[in-house]
């Protein structure tokens, strides 16, 4: 796959580079380097950089300023655009367990066979080369957060990657993100329990106890340990902190729930959907809970009736960090597209800015990610997504998308 990246890559550049008169040499390339230039360069950190240029070196950012003080490397690859931003990142989704097929060979988001299965990790399902990867990627996705999705009381296990590689190992950079949890309708079912609000909530504090008790008795050392529990000692690592619970909840009466166990156990939590956050706005700030917002043209219904397009603006405005996600469709098309996404939050409310750090930064910050990927910063992973216009118009082409300093597409979208 790398060496079809690079091939990619020269081809690719080599077009850039024809128009604008500057041609790469054998060795620049040999280098891994690669030069950026955009008439606006968005960060997602800073000012907007008029005429700005991104020096990729080795898969990582080298440089990034304007064009008149930044040194361009002899002979390197120079690809040119309007616009450049980070590459987006989608906060939540199954793509990579979903396909685009729609039949049950390619549908590994959701195991109904019990309501509680925190075990079931993400990366025995994805499958890098699902067409969907390489749809979301040619629009500027270059991370997306994706696993088991809501559903169940406990569905399993989420992991982080690129839109890039052939295989899990080169893909997958965080292989255990978070367990996905559902709170509300979506963890109900009409004929196996849960079937109610409160025996969901009940078999979530339940299973949480039983890994606090598992925990306790294997920690606590001596002859007699504990068998070994797949199902609590993945629990285990949310009730000590080291994974978040990703709370999957739309209804306020829902949201309260979750932060409920939250107090009660001391979880880091991420709310999901919340399609009723801005009637939560005090408490999630009070609780200082992220939110990954539904999609904002999701559709408005059962217990996402009251949704708003506004909901991502008034969250930022409440000072809580918030992001956007292309969510979890159960039928054809299997994905939206983040960026269309932010483009409705910057139609209601949000500025530029404040919509691209929805799909950048401040998606990456609630990953956890931050330090490698969701603005151009030297020393971050060189994923950049260029465009022939402003990215939020529909009109706008993605025209390349770079990971980690390789061509992955020219291809206009």
């Amino acid at each position: 796959m790398k060496g079809l990246a690079r091939l990619a890559a020269v081809f690719g550049g080599f077009l850039a580079c024809a128009a604008s008169g500057r041609f790469p040499s054998a060795a620049a390339q040999d280098a891994g380097v690669l030069v950026v230039r955009g008439r606006t360069v968005h960060t997602a950190v800073g000012a907007p950089i008029e005429d700005g240029i991104v020096v990729c070196r080795d898969g990582k950012i080298a440089a990034v300023g304007p064009a008149a003080t930044v040194e361009v490397p002899g002979g390197a690859m120079v690809l040119e655009a309007a616009v450049v931003t980070p590459g987006l990142i989608d906060a939540h989704s199954v793509v990579g367990l979903s396909g685009r097929l729609n039949q049950p060979h390619d549908q590994d988001q959701l195991e109904r066979s019990a309501p509680v299965q925190p075990e079931l990790r993400a990366v025995d399902a994805y499958d890098p080369r699902e067409a969907l990867v390489a749809w979301v990627r040619s629009f500027g996705v270059t991370t997306i957060h994706t696993g088991h999705a809501p559903g169940a009381v406990i569905s399993g296990q989420t992991l982080v990657a690129k839109t890039t590689g052939e295989t899990v190992d080169e893909a997958v950079f965080v292989p255990f993100a978070m367990v996905a949890a559902t709170i509300g309708e979506g963890a109900t079912q009409d004929e196996e329990p849960p079937g109610t609000r409160a025996k969901a909530v009940a078999l979530l504090r339940q299973e949480l106890v039983r890994a606090k008790e598992y925990a306790t008795g294997r920690d606590a050392g001596g002859e007699k340990q504990p068998d070994r529990d797949l199902r609590l000692e993945t629990l285990a690592a949310v009730l000590a902190g080291e994974r978040p619970l990703l709370v999957t909840a739309h209804r306020a009466h829902d949201i309260a729930a979750a932060l409920r166990v939250r107090e009660e156990f001391g979880l880091r939590m991420v709310l999901d959907g919340g399609a009723e956050a801005y009637l939560m706005l005090d408490e999630l700030r009070a609780a200082g809970i992220p939110v990954i917002v539904h999609p904002t043209m999701a559709r408005a219904g059962g217990e996402t009736k009251n949704l708003g397009m506004e909901t991502p603006h008034l969250l930022q405005e409440a000072g809580l960090l918030a992001a956007l996600q292309s969510g979890y469709e159960s039928y054809v098309p299997k994905t939206r597209v983040v960026l269309f996404e932010a483009a409705i939050a910057a139609r209601y409310g949000c500025t530029f800015a404040d919509a691209l750090r929805l799909v950048t930064i401040d998606a990456a910050r609630i990953l956890g990610i931050d330090a490698r990927v969701g603005s151009l910063e030297v020393g971050k992973d060189a994923d950049l997504a260029l465009y022939d216009g402003d990215p939020f118009e529909y009109t706008t082409h993605c025209t390349g998308v770079v990971i980690e300093g390789e061509v992955v597409s020219r291809e206009a979208r």
